[in-house]
């Protein structure tokens, strides 16, 4: 299936979980704020939440520094 991370296409098998878009972007361990179709997904609700075809993910990583 495909989905929009910050207006690019990624393929993901169906099923997939905003924990797999994370690993797939190599963000998986990194401190990140997803908004799917304009929501906000809990962080703890990574694994659990289904991604389906087309959806639209806005992914920041948080930098720091000064």
């Amino acid at each position: 299936m495909e989905v929009f991370a910050n207006g690019r296409p990624v393929h993901l098998a169906p099923g997939a979980t905003v924990a797999d878009l994370l690993t797939a972007l190599d963000l998986g361990q990194r401190v990140v704020v997803v908004e799917r179709n304009g929501e906000p997904v809990d962080r703890s609700a990574v694994g659990q939440t289904v991604l389906a075809p087309a959806d639209r993910l806005e992914i920041v990583r948080a930098v720091a520094g000064g």
